[in-house]
């Protein structure tokens, strides 16, 4: 059991880095057409985003049931 765990925490981490940057990357985005990035909103929606991701990724990670842990 503590393999798996080991396997998940490093899988729904990446997913939880790569979530919270294609979340900043989207706001800046969005920003650019308001000629303003607010960083504080920027931040908070990004790191929303990735602790969302890890809550989604208690459900279950398809590439841990493929098998890609080992």
């Amino acid at each position: 059991m503590k393999g798996y765990f080991k396997a998940w925490a490093k899988a729904a981490g990446l997913r939880a880095i790569r979530t919270f940057a294609q979340s900043a990357a989207a706001s800046i985005a969005v920003c650019a057409f308001i000629d303003e990035v607010n960083w504080g909103a920027l931040l908070s929606t990004a790191v929303l985003a990735a602790v969302l991701s890890l809550l989604n990724s208690v459900g279950g990670l398809p590439e841990l049931e493929k098998g890609e842990d080992k």
